[in-house]
């Protein structure tokens, strides 16, 4: 099954050969003006978003797109899934070199490559396949794709902001029917499975992550859903995406089950102050660090900063997960059409956790949330 990026979306729209010829043209001049001299995409993200293309199964047999400046981009696929490539709606837009089993595909890339030069290649690129191109071309060089085109990705078009903002609105109308559903008694993967069920019921396409961390378990960012059983009184953390139409969603609420004490609704009051002032510094030329410390000084300030323990914020596009990131040290400038979460949270040992998160895109004027449920302590029962 081919992979068509915005295939079946809401609104109608569907990318186009047109679009992913411009993707790739794009990409192309990006890898010349890094010093590469082109780039080698394996199945993942990143051949999703510039052809359209994912096998439908990933093996040890070579795919790969070459990009360059110079040259129309060439797709080395196996023949038996040839004609599975042909459909995909960027495919017109490039070359379709065949391998048949028996022959060596490294052999067949390094054919289309330049010897002694420097390539990106896709960071979910297979050690096996890495390691045969360095034995084929043993002067090539090769640099991941993240570190050397962190922002291949990372600044959206029109159409994408709408697609991450189709996503956030339906994760949205996720939380709004999970406040109804009942938490006390019940597991946290009960819960779970609820957020989950919900999320492909409002057109997610697939459920990446559902973490309900109740109590305790609240001050642990990443908990898994367990068999824990929520009680009443409990803190309990929302976080939870997947893809809806190619593109990402991710959010996170802090619910209570019943009436919470004056010191958890200080928390949390802490953590909403500091995801709004986060919100608050999004702006064009803003550095990426400048949103990370504008939340960590608002939590610090009132004695929590110790348990503020990851950064505020990644971005998110067609993975969930993606530069850029949020965080110190990251001093590349917020431009218009970079989308990204801002999530701080307090986690306190033994004893309950707060994150609030919402996907935020830069704009010309500022910023634009693309979640937009209330940020308030949810009361559920």
């Amino acid at each position: 099954m081919t992979t068509s990026v915005g295939a079946g979306s809401d609104n109608g729209a569907v990318l186009t050969r047109k679009d992913f010829e411009q993707r790739m043209e794009r990409a192309g001049r990006a890898a010349a003006d890094a010093g590469l001299a082109g780039l080698i995409v394996t199945p993942g993200p990143d051949l999703v978003w510039l052809t359209g293309y994912q096998p439908t199964a990933v093996t040890e047999r070579l795919t790969a797109l070459v990009v360059s400046a110079d040259r129309r981009p060439r797709l080395v696929v196996p023949v038996l899934e040839r004609a599975d490539a042909q459909h995909a709606a960027g495919a017109g837009a490039t070359e379709l070199v065949g391998w048949r089993d028996g022959e060596d595909p490294y052999a067949v890339l390094a054919g289309l490559l330049e010897p002694e030069r420097r390539y990106g290649i896709s960071d979910s690129a297979w050690a096996m396949h890495l390691l045969g191109m360095q034995r084929t071309l043993p002067g090539s060089a090769y640099a991941s794709l993240t570190e050397a085109l962190p922002m291949l990705r990372a600044v959206k078009d029109a159409y994408e902001v709408e697609r991450l903002a189709a996503a956030g609105a339906a994760a949205d109308a996720t939380y709004e029917e999970i406040l109804g559903v009942p938490f006390a008694g019940r597991r946290e993967s009960d819960v779970a499975a609820d957020l989950a069920r919900l999320l492909l019921e409002h057109g997610h396409s697939q459920v990446d992550f559902t973490v309900v961390g109740s109590g305790p378990n609240g001050a642990d960012p990443h908990h898994e859903a367990d068999d824990r059983v929520i009680e009443d009184g409990d803190m309990v953390v929302l976080d939870f995406g997947g893809l809806k139409d190619g593109y990402g969603s991710d959010t996170t609420r802090t619910v209570h089950v019943g009436e919470p004490s004056s010191e958890e609704r200080k928390v949390h009051d802490i953590v909403r102050e500091a995801q709004q002032a986060a919100f608050e510094a999004v702006r064009p030329g803003a550095a990426c660090q400048d949103i990370d410390r504008v939340a960590r000084k608002v939590i610090k300030a009132a004695g929590y900063g110790e348990y503020f323990i990851h950064r505020v914020g990644h971005g998110i596009g067609v993975t969930t997960h993606e530069p850029p990131y949020m965080v110190e040290g990251e001093h590349l400038p917020l431009v218009p059409g970079m989308c990204f979460s801002i999530e701080p949270g307090i986690y306190l040992p033994g004893r309950f956790g707060v994150r609030i998160e919402d996907i935020v895109t830069c704009t010309e004027t500022g910023g634009r949330r693309l979640n937009n449920t209330a940020r308030e302590m949810g009361i559920v029962g």
